[in-house]
């Protein structure tokens, strides 16, 4: 299904923020209509894994870069089962696909997923408006004749309640434990399979992305998955060497009031502990530190971020709109990665036990093994 416009002419999709302002363009994917939170991503590369990201919950996402569907999709470069953002803007339709590994085309992959696309849009505008007022409230509707209830999107962009003090972590996590022992991707032989003894982790499922969970596994992990809810007793009976704490959706203080405790438990208990983006902001407010919900978040995979310790800058992927606020952070919790964008929290560690988290998402690799040393100190913390 290509983009869709009406024999007159006239758009078949159509955006509406919350303040009223209205853009149109040209519809792809499914029909329908959805309200989310507007945000950018500014990478080059990874539109389906950026979709499929179960961080993305809640939000409708905005692409800077132009050329977005010409690779198509395939069922390898999945982050989840399904998309998990509510829709997307580009300022070109898709074109048909060129690629060996591509499968479908985008839009309709969309469609089938039931995710609603926009082409034709000014996406420099509308990156904009984010920066200016902050991630926005959005409806946005595709139909095929062209007719917009224009009042009633904005009314219901006004009534989306937004993130903050939104648990999403509960929606997107498995539903029961799993194991995991798929490894990273590799020319030529695709995903393979772990085999034989390893180190015992635990991964919270907070909304955690595949290819995290393969990280772990090529790092020599065996991975069991518990949902976002587990307790301390729940990970402790698994008898980990370690636990880790995945990425996810929505506010960082709602997620905490059930996750908080269970990070206290396993802290008590002595276990290496390891955290990426939801559950970096978990494991410091176990800590004693606070989240404050940022202007507009940090969304791409071009973000530098400089680790203080060894004064060295990373290329990172980020997709976060909460973040640690590093004024707060205790006595005894050192301050390790900040973003060279804004200064921001990206990283911290306890000085007295092997427990660190980033901000950012190691597994991306858009530097591109910028930030793999952190799945190999997480094992080495392990021991044998």
């Amino acid at each position: 299904m290509s983009a869709s416009s009406t024999k007159s002419g006239r758009p078949t999709a159509c955006i509406a923020l919350a303040d009223g302002t209205i853009a149109y363009g040209r519809g792809f994917g499914a029909e329908g209509e959805a309200v989310a939170e507007l945000c950018f991503n500014t990478s080059m590369t990874g539109y389906q894994e950026i979709m499929t990201d179960p961080s993305y919950a809640g939000q409708v996402v905005t692409f800077t870069f132009p050329h977005v569907g010409n690779t198509g999709t395939n069922a390898e470069d999945h982050e989840a089962a399904e998309p998990v953002a509510e829709g997307m803007i580009v300022k070109w339709d898709p074109t048909e696909p060129s690629n060996w590994r591509a499968e479908r085309g985008l839009a309709d992959w969309l469609s089938r997923h039931g995710r609603i696309g926009i082409g034709g849009v000014d996406t420099r505008r509308l990156t904009r408006a984010i920066r200016a007022q902050g991630a926005p409230h959005v409806a946005i509707a595709h139909d095929p004749a062209g007719n917009f209830d224009i009042a009633g999107l904005v009314a219901k962009a006004r009534a989306f309640p937004g993130l903050v003090g939104l648990d999403l972590a509960k929606t997107v996590s498995c539903a029961q434990s799993y194991r995991w022992d798929e490894m990273r991707w590799a020319w030529p032989e695709g995903y393979t399979r772990r085999s034989g003894p390893g180190r015992r982790v635990v991964a919270i499922d907070y909304g955690a992305k595949r290819n995290i969970l393969r990280c772990l596994a090529s790092a020599g992990c065996e991975v069991t998955v518990l949902p976002a809810t587990a307790t301390a007793a729940d990970v402790m009976a698994q008898e980990p060497a370690g636990v880790f704490l995945s990425n996810g959706p929505g506010d960082p203080a709602a997620t905490g009031a059930y996750a908080v405790p269970m990070i206290l438990g396993v802290l008590e208990r002595g276990l290496p502990l390891f955290g990426i983006c939801l559950g970096h902001q978990m494991l410091a407010l176990a800590l004693g530190a606070k989240t404050i919900k940022m202007n507009h978040g940090h969304h791409g995979a071009n973000h530098p971020v400089k680790n203080l310790e060894t004064g060295k800058v990373e290329i990172t992927s980020m997709n976060h709109g909460f973040t640690v606020d590093s004024q707060t952070l205790p006595e005894g919790v050192i301050e390790t990665h900040v973003s060279l964008f804004d200064g921001s929290n990206c990283g911290i560690r306890m000085a007295d036990r092997p427990v660190f988290s980033v901000q950012y998402h190691p597994e991306a690799s858009p530097g591109p093994q910028d930030s793999a040393y952190l799945f190999d100190r997480f094992v080495a913390a392990m021991g044998r």
